[in-house]
Order: C-alpha cells, then structure tokens, then sequence
C-alpha cells in the first residue's frame, strides 16, 4: 500500500475493531462493570501493529 494516510486509516480501524467487539463482548457476557480491559487494549495495539506491517509498501519496481 503505497498511500501513507490510507495505511494509518486501516492501522487505526484495526485497533477500533478489536476494542469495539471486546467491549460487546463484555456486556454478551453478563458480567460487572462494563469497560474495556487492559487485554482488549493490548489486542488491539497488536492488532494495530499487525495491519501496519503487513500494508507496508512493497519493493520499488
């Protein structure tokens, strides 16, 4: 992906998607407390990494 601002607007709606579906997950579940974990969030943060490396640019041709 050549495009710099369309690569970091995948990366961030990686990272949002696993922070929204861990949140539903929460509230299906039936338990206390309704926030998002300090997992969810390091999920998303590899989530986040992996959609950036794997839309990094390819070799010049």
């Amino acid at each position: 992906m050549k495009d710099r601002g369309m690569r970091t607007f995948v990366t961030v709606l990686a990272g949002l998607a696993v922070i929204y579906f861990g949140a539903t997950g929460h509230r299906a579940s039936g338990g206390e407390g309704g926030g998002v974990s300090g997992g969810v969030v390091l999920l998303a943060l590899l989530a986040s990494l992996l959609a950036w490396h794997l839309t990094r640019p390819g070799p010049a041709k």
